[in-house]
């Protein structure tokens, strides 16, 4: 349990905060993409990164609280550089005018860095006929996939001009482990028989760590200097479940003694995975508490996920 703290072979734990995994870190010069950077665990990884001189681009479906988030980032770290640019990843449209923005403006792209949306683990009767089939491809549940390659060759162009090692860092869960049976629904993602939230849920998080593990090797045999890697941030109390009834009564009766308070503890692996000296060089890993952890048999399942390279 993260509540006794337990260090581990990274010389952090379970509670370890972002700031403490980051501590003396210099990220000068590093520029970062990171999603879901205006809420939850997002603004504490936006607010340390910020604090370790990274220059952050927030892409965020709302513009006006990405910005309120700057804002009260900058009154603390005033000489903090982030900037807030607009991207609805339910939206293929919206990632291709991202991706065409990111580049007019000619920025590097170190660290590309993503929290996928949480929509598999929402009831249908809350989501519009439209966005069901959208999102109900569980590609979209792991970010950067519309247009891809523009990150990518922007990465590796920056990767080689400053002699510098590039990180993609994909948020998966635990939740990974309660995918369905054979994993992914290849033949079924728009299917309403059998449909269930948690399991749909469980799928596009088991996604997310095929991804990077088939990305990190397609990298390697590039030969590039970039990384990628996916991580679990801890069982934090989120607004995941809140269309969940009961689950979403006992999540908050109980999660204030077994849960992780999102501001201090729970952006810490992410800012470990994005900036630590021990992670370079680590490729198609999943990371726990700020350590190496073991996914399900699943995730390490190298057919399943050349499967999903060749599906994405």
């Amino acid at each position: 349990m993260w509540i006794f703290g337990w260090k581990e072979p990274s010389g952090f734990s379970a509670s370890s905060t972002a700031e403490e995994v980051t501590q003396g870190i210099d990220g000068t010069g590093l520029t970062a993409i990171f999603t879901g950077a205006s809420s939850g665990i997002g603004v504490e990884t936006t607010r340390v990164l910020a604090l370790c001189g990274v220059h952050v681009v927030m892409a965020v479906r709302n513009v006006d609280a990405g910005r309120t988030v700057k804002e009260a980032i900058l009154k603390e770290i005033p000489g903090a550089n982030i900037d807030v640019m607009e991207l609805d990843l339910s939206s293929m449209e919206s990632v291709r005018k991202f991706a065409s923005e990111y580049q007019s403006l000619s920025l590097p792209l170190n660290l590309l860095m993503g929290y996928g949306n949480s929509f598999h683990a929402i009831p249908r009767q809350h989501r519009t006929a439209v966005c069901d089939k959208l999102f109900r491809s569980f590609s979209l549940n792991t970010p950067f996939v519309g247009d891809y390659e523009k990150y990518c060759k922007t990465m590796k162009n920056t990767a080689r001009k400053g002699n510098r090692e590039g990180r993609v860092v994909i948020l998966s869960s635990e939740g990974h482990r309660f995918a369905y049976r054979e994993g992914i629904r290849f033949d079924k993602i728009n299917d309403e028989s059998g449909y269930n939230s948690w399991f749909a849920y469980g799928q596009s998080k088991l996604a997310n760590i095929l991804h990077a593990k088939e990305l990190a090797k397609h990298l390697k045999e590039e030969g590039v200097e970039i990384t990628a890697n996916s991580l679990h941030p801890g069982s934090i109390r989120t607004n995941l479940i809140r269309h969940h009834g009961i689950i979403n009564s006992i999540g908050n009766m109980f999660g204030r003694f077994f849960l992780k308070s999102i501001p201090q503890i729970g952006a810490a692996t992410t800012c470990y995975v994005a900036l630590h000296p021990q992670v370079k060089g680590v490729r198609g890993e999943y990371f726990w508490d700020s350590n190496i952890g073991k996914p399900s048999s699943k995730a390490n399942d190298a057919v399943l996920a050349k499967r999903l390279g060749n599906s994405a």
